[in-house]
């Protein structure tokens, strides 16, 4: 029996039941059994989603159910986000046989993000990613319906677990990988410290922000180094308390 992957697949706002049932049985055909589920609009428990997870019913009961991303993110060091488009953000895409082996490295929680049926993700939502998939698909129709992205990405997982390929995307020792919500915590003083600063303003702080997240979620920042980014920012606010009036 494969042994199942620290993969969380996590599905943002599904409107769908079927398809979260589908999803948790191509999960179990994939020997994946970590379903995050992020605010629901439907029943993912209901009797058509159990009808379509077949064998695959016990994921639907298990699944975690969430109010945040950055909640289902929690203690995943690393995490890659799927998107069927370009976005304002420069954002290098690749294809799932490409980048979805970096999920797979011993001591390491990942995860796999996708968006609702209706709309995908939004910047604010990729910008928890480290990187970025497109499925090629037919450019005049490329949206995939949801089960049947999770399906090709699921595959792809389940492809490189039984060619025991493990891609070394860094030469950094991934058990002392910073997390993604310590990411988040540095991410939140680096905003109040730049709005002291006026180096962000209110009005644009969001979109910079996010383009900020891409640069340093693309270095894979351990935790001494993250450790050393905090302490820059708590000995600007130091500075900043001393020249107050």
């Amino acid at each position: 029996m494969t042994e199942a992957l620290n993969i969380k697949i996590i599905l943002v706002e599904p409107a769908g039941e079927r398809n979260i049932g589908s999803i948790a049985r191509i999960m179990k055909n994939m020997s994946l059994n970590q379903l995050v589920i992020v605010n629901p609009r439907c029943n993912p428990v209901s009797e058509s989603a159990q009808i379509m997870a077949v064998h695959g019913v016990e994921i639907l009961h298990q699944a975690q159910i969430v109010d945040s991303l950055t909640t289902a993110l929690t203690g995943c060091q690393r995490a890659i986000a799927t998107t069927a488009r370009n976005r304002g953000i420069p954002t290098i895409l690749e294809t799932p046989k490409q980048a979805l082996s970096w999920l797979i490295e011993d001591n390491i929680t990942s995860a796999l993000i996708f968006g609702p049926e209706d709309r995908g993700l939004s910047n604010q939502e990729l910008s928890y990613a480290q990187r970025f998939i497109c499925i090629p698909a037919n450019p005049e129709y490329p949206s995939l319906n949801l089960a049947q992205a999770v399906a090709i990405c699921a595959y792809e997982i389940h492809q490189i677990q039984q060619s025991n390929f493990h891609y070394n995307f860094s030469s950094k020792n991934t058990e002392d990988l910073a997390s993604i919500d310590e990411l988040e915590g540095y991410y939140q003083h680096l905003e109040s410290v730049l709005l002291q600063v006026n180096y962000l303003y209110p009005h644009t702080a969001k979109v910079k922000m996010e383009k900020l997240k891409r640069i340093f979620n693309r270095n894979n920042l351990q935790c001494q180094e993250l450790a050393m980014l905090r302490g820059m920012l708590r000995q600007i606010e130091w500075r900043i308390e001393q020249k107050s009036p």
